[in-house]
């Protein structure tokens, strides 16, 4: 094999080989899943009183849909905590005895899903809106994004039982992590399983605080339910039963609107 023959098989390979390789990419990008489109997008709120399961299933929520979970009291405490413009300003009003506004609640909001990347696919929203004015500011400010929800899903459960769980409810304070004497107990009595820091019980989680807690929780949500009701995003789903049974609820609801 001459010199130009040797060159001429050399290139044949080389060709035959960007061939292959093309191919092989191809293949590849074939079989990757497609990003998420903004239809494809969660949007959506998870309504419930203290102790219907919010803390169990948004973050179950959140992994599972690659969205940002927006727990709104959260929010609230880092904002403040990193002396931010809305968190100084809220620090104001609260050390004042005063509620913060809902224009700050929702600037809050607003902050994460525009600096947050956990939020590019969306959000589950947590704690609020807890009022009709609230919900009407959040559709504003989302119409404003070009967004809007996909559903709100309401964890409906009997006071009692409720009561019953809460009482037995323990906290980690730093972290929000929660757990449950009965239903789901640390690893060790009392500690938490990530950290190994004491676990506390909220001085609220007490019976006369709860009926309480829960009487103001139905005045003021109902006209919210209703609200979103009248828009066709309303989904309740029944908290009394075992968490992974209204995790597959979750789900169905979930991916019925993808």
């Amino acid at each position: 094999m001459t010199a130009q023959d040797e060159l001429e098989y050399l290139k044949s390979l080389v060709n035959q080989l960007n061939e292959k390789i093309s191919s092989l990419e191809a293949k590849a990008k074939a079989a990757v899943k497609p990003e998420k489109t903004p239809a494809q997008q969660l949007r959506t709120i998870l309504v419930g009183p203290p102790g219907a399961g919010k803390g169990t299933q948004a973050p179950r929520i959140r992994d599972e849909f690659c969205v940002c979970h927006l727990a709104t009291g959260d929010m609230l405490r880092e904002q403040v905590t990193q002396k931010t413009k809305l968190g100084v300003e809220a620090k104001k009003i609260m050390d004042a005895g005063g509620l913060v506004s809902d224009d700050i609640m929702v600037g809050m909001i607003k902050d994460q899903l525009e600096n947050n990347k956990a939020c590019k696919n969306g959000f589950v929203l947590d704690g609020f809106p807890r009022t009709v004015p609230q919900a009407e500011k959040l559709d504003a400010m989302l119409s404003d994004r070009k967004e809007k929800l996909d559903s709100v899903v309401q964890l409906v459960i009997d006071d009692q039982l409720l009561i019953s769980r809460i009482t037995g409810r323990l906290i980690h304070p730093s972290s929000g992590r929660t757990y449950h004497r009965e239903f789901n107990p640390p690893k060790k009595a009392n500690v938490d399983d990530v950290t190994g820091e004491p676990l506390v019980q909220r001085s609220d989680d007490n019976v006369e605080a709860l009926t309480k807690r829960l009487k103001v929780f139905h005045s003021q949500t109902g006209p919210v339910v209703d609200y979103y009701k009248n828009k066709g995003l309303w989904h309740p789903i029944d908290a009394a039963q075992a968490p992974s049974v209204v995790w597959d609820n979750l789900r169905q609801v979930f991916t019925k609107k993808s």
